[in-house]
């Protein structure tokens, strides 16, 4: 059975660095690519939002004794197969992995454009996954009837 204080509490941390990214966005990648510090620093509050997630996909295949995913997509496609979270957001959430990835190991620089986009218009994606893990997991712990 999924542990629901953790989960609460992953939720939350997950709402906090939305929240963080949404409040620096700028209004053009421009912008953000003239201050490097508010580069990094956005860019970090991106990929653990990212990182969170999988978090969490982790812990609920973990507690649910599912089949181990491999990598972080699979976890995702793990919670659609077990009616967690639907294939819009498997496949959003997949996608985000790319851009966790270059944040996380350097690869070949920032994509300026694409933090900015994902700040200004997939941010949704996130908090889509929260809520369906959330209704999941109410749905879970409901006593039988």
């Amino acid at each position: 059975m999924v542990n629901k204080d953790l989960l609460a509490t992953k939720l939350a941390e997950l709402d906090g660095r939305i929240a963080r990214v949404r409040a620096r966005a700028p209004e053009s990648p421009q912008a953000l690519e003239e201050d490097l510090d508010s580069l990094d620093l956005f860019a970090f509050n991106l990929m653990l939002s990212v990182q969170i997630c999988a978090d969490i996909a982790s812990h609920i295949i973990t507690d649910e004794r599912w089949a181990s995913a491999q990598t972080l997509r699979e976890g995702f496609a793990r919670l659609r197969e077990h009616g967690v979270i639907d294939m819009p957001t498997e496949a959003a959430l997949k996608q985000a992995v790319g851009l966790r990835n270059v944040v996380a190991h350097g690869y070949a620089g920032i994509d300026v454009a694409l933090c900015h986009t994902a700040a200004t218009r997939k941010l949704g994606d996130l908090e889509r996954f929260a809520q369906q893990v959330s209704a999941w997991a109410e749905q879970r712990c409901k006593p039988s009837e």
